[in-house]
C-alpha cells in the first residue's frame, strides 16, 4: 500500500483540469471508431506538466502516438479524452510499443476518470499504469480501483513486466461488483499469453467499485525529469469497449 500512497500523491491533481478548456481550444482526434478530445497547451497535473496537443495524434494507419518531449528547456507530455462516457464493460487497449524499458520517471496511463458530476478527485477511477514511480527497482504494471467514498482510499496490485516483442494487450471489465484487470503478450481479445491476471472483489463492492460511467483517458506524462534525459513515444494500435 505504500507504493499506493506515494501513486496518489502523485496523481490526485490535475486530471480534471482537461475540462476546463473551451470548446474553441479543443483538438479532437477521431481513434478506433469514436471520437477523442486532446488535452490543451498548458501547465497542470499530475505533477504539474506541460502538456502539448501537436504530442497526440493518429497517424495514417489508424493509430494513435502519444510522445513526451523535449523544446526549449521544457518537458511536454500529452492526453486524450473520450468525447462519450462509458460505463460497466471490457476496456482492451492493445500497444504497439515495448513499454517495459521506459524511464523510471515516465507514466503511461490508461484508465477512466470521474467527471465532477460523478465524484470528485481520488475516487472512482479504474486504472493501468505503466510506472515506477521513480524507483527503477519496482515493478513496472500498476492495476489500481480508486473507491466510490474517496476516504476509503484506492486498493491495487503490481507486477513484474517483460515484454517478449512490441504487442500487447491490456484489459479491465468493471461489474458492479468486481474489476478484472489482465495483460498478455501479442494482440488478443482474450488471455492466451499471460503478463497478469488480478481481480478486485471486495465485499462492500458498492463503496469501492465505481457505478456511473465515465470518459476514458490515455495519458503519457513525466513523475519527474527523465533519468535518462530522452524523449519518448508510445504507440497505441486499437481501444476496444465491450458493454
Amino acid at each position: 500500500m505504500d507504493r499506493l500512497l506515494r501513486h496518489a500523491a502523485a496523481t490526485l491533481v490535475g486530471v480534471a483540469g482537461l475540462a476546463g478548456a473551451s470548446l474553441c481550444e479543443a483538438k479532437t482526434l477521431f481513434f478506433s471508431g469514436m471520437s477523442w478530445t486532446v488535452r490543451p497547451n498548458g501547465q497542470g497535473g499530475p505533477r504539474n506538466n506541460n502538456w502539448c496537443e501537436a504530442n497526440a495524434f493518429v497517424d495514417a494507419s489508424g493509430a494513435l502516438h502519444l510522445r513526451i518531449t523535449r523544446s526549449k528547456g521544457k518537458w511536454c507530455a500529452a492526453e486524450i479524452v473520450s468525447d462519450v462516457r462509458l460505463g460497466y464493460g471490457t476496456y482492451q487497449f492493445q500497444l504497439k510499443s515495448r513499454v517495459d524499458p521506459l524511464d523510471r520517471n515516465v507514466v503511461l496511463g490508461l484508465f477512466n476518470y470521474p467527471t465532477a458530476d460523478v465524484g470528485p478527485d481520488a475516487s472512482n477511477e479504474i486504472d493501468i499504469e505503466f510506472a515506477r514511480w521513480g524507483d527503477a527497482r519496482a515493478d513496472m504494471l500498476n492495476y489500481t480501483a480508486w473507491p466510490v467514498l474517496p476516504a476509503l482510499g484506492p486498493w491495487g496490485n503490481t507486477f513484474p513486466l517483460s515484454l517478449d516483442g512490441e504487442l500487447s494487450t491490456h484489459r479491465f471489465t468493471w461489474r458492479p461488483t468486481f474489476i478484472r484487470y489482465q495483460s498478455t503478450h501479442g494482440h488478443y481479445d482474450s488471455n492466451p499469453y499471460p503478463i497478469a491476471d488480478w481481480t478486485f472483489a471486495p465485499p462492500d463492492y458498492a463503496q469501492r467499485i465505481a457505478h456511473a460511467a465515465m470518459p476514458v483517458h490515455m495519458n503519457l506524462w513525466l513523475f519527474a525529469v527523465p533519468s535518462n534525459k530522452k524523449p519518448v513515444e508510445i504507440v497505441i494500435s486499437q481501444f476496444k469497449y465491450t458493454p
